[in-house]
């Protein structure tokens, strides 16, 4: 969502929502950054597999990509890390997250929380989560 430039005044507002093309269903935003991610990491692998979209019952409010420039964003602030983006890709392939109950993944568990309270805030900026 950009700030335009209101002509009576300098006062930032928010530019009006895209709007959707006549015949199409309605993006459904997420629920969470989790959900983004997992989401993000499906379609990502069925475009590598070459099987084209992993979902296409959903309408989504994004591409995989707008995902990942948010993650690249962080990373270029210095927000996350390059062992973040190791445990969203290992976890992101599994389609869960990390159980802290288990000792093995007791820290990568804390790194999936931290890196999806960092990402929350720009997708939800973006309007892909809710």
């Amino acid at each position: 969502m950009g700030l335009t430039l209101c002509h009576s005044s300098l006062t930032p507002r928010a530019a009006p929502p895209p709007r959707q093309p006549a015949g199409l269903p309605a993006a459904i935003k997420f629920r969470s950054a989790e959900e983004a991610w997992f989401w993000a990491m499906a379609a990502l692998a069925a475009r590598r597999d070459g099987t084209g979209k992993a979902s296409t019952r959903i309408a989504r409010p994004c591409d995989p990509d707008d995902i990942l420039r948010c993650l690249d964003q962080l990373y270029r602030q210095r927000r996350i890390h390059l062992e973040h983006g190791r445990i969203l890709r290992v976890w992101g392939e599994r389609q869960t997250p990390p159980d802290p109950r288990y000792k093995g993944e007791a820290s990568d568990h804390f790194l999936w929380t931290e890196v999806m309270e960092r990402l929350d805030w720009p997708l939800r900026v973006k309007g892909i989560v809710r």
